[in-house]
């Protein structure tokens, strides 16, 4: 075996920075089970649940897959510039599908969240792989407390944002609604970004199907799947949604393989003042803008400018392959 064949089977090293509700739930569990993976911590932010009952859900997700050796590390108690929104309504009362883990045997880590993402960026420089599947909070405000993290790490893989309308009004998706201060920030810093957006989320989802599938193999993290998979089915049906789609999972999908979504490379910027657009993740797909100069009593077009693209947004997604991904890491678990 050559050296760089040796390096290419290294895993990855990521640090996951969620607000553990369902869908982050089962990103976590596919994380951890993902020998293409090493997960060096889980930092919490608030957004699908508190802060406070965030935390708790993490040290039970780790203590499930009996991972006590992940660093799990509060974070940030509210967004940058907004109050914060909570969606219990799609995740259940404890963000866990209203399941009942077992008490947490994990303790959680005393360190900061943004902390503890500067400190490992800074122990593994180029080699962290970023992967936010909440409102980017913590990763914001780790990138103003110490800006040169943003070319430390290798890549961000970010759950959040579309090119094609929203989840939470008619613009915005959730993760960058709940704190697009935060978002602009993430996205405007110059690293390598990724992003996995609602669009292509909503074309990777596990069917009843599959669902009846996994719940004939056992194990505490597979029965725990089946159950959020099924009240997420349950909770669906009501709003006429066939399937659960896999935002989150997505994510941690091509982190651990990149080819099973197709990007474009685009300038995204995140509209911060909008009446009905809050949150909107604005992409330009020719990366091209009129330029705009002064002529009489008249503003007149006088050429095309260039804009550098500052993400990889994922257009399409193999989503068969990603659900037999998912399924064969928490098969038997």
């Amino acid at each position: 075996m050559t050296a760089s064949t040796s390096a290419a089977a290294e895993p990855r090293k990521v640090i996951i920075d969620t607000d553990p509700g369902t869908d982050d739930a089962m990103a976590i569990l596919l994380a951890l089970n993902a020998p293409e993976l090493e997960v060096k911590a889980l930092t919490v932010v608030p957004g699908n649940v508190t802060a406070e009952q965030g935390l708790e859900n993490a040290l039970k997700l780790v203590s499930l897959a009996g991972r006590c050796d992940v660093p799990v590390a509060g974070g940030a108690k509210h967004p940058l510039a907004q109050k914060l929104v909570t969606a219990e309504f799609w995740h259940g009362s404890n963000g866990l599908a209203n399941i009942n883990l077992p008490t947490a045997r994990c303790p959680a880590d005393p360190r900061f969240g943004p902390d503890l993402i500067i400190e490992l960026v800074h122990q593994f420089p180029h080699q962290i792989t970023l992967i936010p599947i909440g409102p980017e909070t913590n990763i914001a405000l780790a990138l103003s407390k110490d800006p040169s993290i943003a070319s430390l790490v290798k890549e961000v893989v970010i759950m959040g944002g579309s090119i094609s309308g929203g989840n939470v009004n008619a613009a915005a998706e959730a993760n960058i609604y709940g704190d697009p201060e935060a978002a602009s920030i993430v996205f405007n810093a110059g690293w390598p970004i990724t992003m996995v957006g609602l669009d292509v989320g909503d074309r990777a989802q596990v069917m009843p199907h599959h669902t009846a599938e996994l719940a004939r193999t056992h194990g505490p993290e597979n029965d725990f799947v089946v159950s959020v998979l099924k009240f997420l089915e349950t909770l669906g049906e009501r709003y006429g949604f066939k399937g659960v789609s896999m935002y989150d999972p997505l994510a941690v999908g091509v982190a651990i393989d990149p080819t099973l979504v197709t990007t474009q490379a685009m300038r995204v910027d995140i509209e911060l003042h909008g009446q009905w657009t809050r949150g909107e993740t604005v992409a330009n797909r020719r990366n091209l803008v009129e330029r705009n100069v002064p002529y009489r009593d008249r503003l007149r077009i006088e050429a095309l400018d260039k804009v550098a693209p500052n993400a990889r947004v994922a257009v399409s997604v193999d989503a068969e392959r990603f659900v037999r991904l998912f399924m064969e890491r928490l098969r038997s678990k």
